[in-house]
């Protein structure tokens, strides 16, 4: 009976043991887990960021594209008026 009692207390002592074993592992994922989480919820404010940066880029590149076709139309203006004097200031043959 001793004996028995001896085999049934291991067995208890294995699994207590590896129920401290496996709550160790489980409390390892789990910080694991979190870490991941935090992680992708920083990747995610970084990318909503630069979302917003290609945005703000893509407004300026277009307001750039803008000045340009007005500076454009300007010189374009400014050359015909030139010609217009030179052509003027030049008797015609």
């Amino acid at each position: 009976m001793i004996e028995n009692s001896q085999k049934i207390e291991n067995i208890l002592e294995r699994m207590g043991e590896t129920v401290i074993a496996t709550t160790e592992t489980v409390e390892t994922l789990a910080a694991k887990m979190e870490n991941l989480v935090e992680q992708v919820q920083e990747q995610e404010q970084q990318i909503q960021q630069q979302g917003y940066q290609i945005f703000a880029l893509s407004e300026s590149i277009q307001t750039l594209v803008d000045s340009q076709t007005e500076s454009r139309e300007q010189l374009t203006q400014l050359t015909y008026l030139i010609h217009t004097l030179v052509n003027s200031l030049n008797p015609q043959e």
